[in-house]
């Protein structure tokens, strides 16, 4: 499980621990003994021997691996997409969706060799609805359900499934660690702290990351697992895409935000 030192991660880990899996989280800097009910490994994503060391650090102590949850992740600030720099973007493409990318090729080998894994990748619903002045975080929350789609063909005869779970607002301390952005453009001041404070006012009352748990311990668990999971209102918004004319969700996005028509 990445990026299991708070949020998202540590409620599913710690779900998973209690329904009887041997969990190994993990995180940049690991964890002290007794911090979590799992054990904690150091592994930086964005890395590849970081990585490679910690899945073999796990299949030497347990000599299989059944499952491996992606959830490492960083968003950025509401911006507007010209006021993040090239870097910023590589930089958050390199844990958001290369890291997921680094963990997969990691594993698989282990997973084919004993005959069969699960693999769970935490998506959001910006990965399939535009969320203006988000743009980047979006752009990889699309990257990454692109990737489980065309990775779950390929690997399902070989029996390994691979899952994405989208959740919409989830109220974790993710949005405490949100990168600025670095080339900050007055054009944008007045929209950018609107969206800022509207998505604050949301987090509020959005639901906990224990319902986000839940829900990949059913991808994991379920005889055949479907490729998209859309945990609370996420399953709603889910509908609109799919159902509702182009210009009513373009409508709704921007009223949502309190955005100029």
């Amino acid at each position: 499980m990445t990026g299991a030192s708070s949020g998202i991660g540590q409620a599913t880990a710690t779900q998973l621990a209690q329904v009887g899996y041997k969990v190994y989280g993990t995180s940049r800097r690991g964890a002290q003994p007794g911090q979590h009910a799992f054990e904690m490994l150091a592994l930086d994503v964005t890395r590849d021997a970081s990585v490679e060391a910690a899945v073999q650090q796990l299949m030497q102590r347990e000599g299989r691996l059944d499952l491996l949850v992606n959830n490492a992740g960083f968003g950025v600030a509401p911006a507007g997409a010209e006021e993040s720099s090239i870097e910023q973007a590589q930089a958050i493409f390199d844990t958001n969706f290369f890291g997921l990318v680094r963990m997969t090729r990691a594993v698989l080998p282990h997973m084919r060799r004993q005959g069969g894994g699960r693999i769970v990748n935490i998506g959001s619903v910006l990965g399939f609805l535009p969320m203006p002045y988000m743009a980047l975080y979006s752009a990889t929350k699309h990257a990454v359900a692109g990737y489980s789609e065309a990775l779950d063909h390929e690997l399902r005869t070989q029996g390994i499934r691979v899952s994405v779970v989208e959740p919409a607002y989830i109220n974790t301390p993710f949005d405490a660690n949100l990168m600025q952005p670095d080339a900050v453009l007055d054009v944008y001041g007045t929209v950018r702290a609107g969206v800022e404070k509207r998505v604050k006012e949301v987090l509020v009352g959005a639901d906990g990351p224990e319902v986000v748990a839940e829900v990949v311990l059913r991808a994991a668990t379920a005889e055949h697992p479907k490729l998209h999971y859309t945990p609370g209102l996420a399953s709603r918004m889910r509908m609109l895409r799919r159902f509702a004319p182009a210009s009513v969700l373009d409508a709704g996005v921007r009223k949502d935000l309190r955005l100029e028509a």
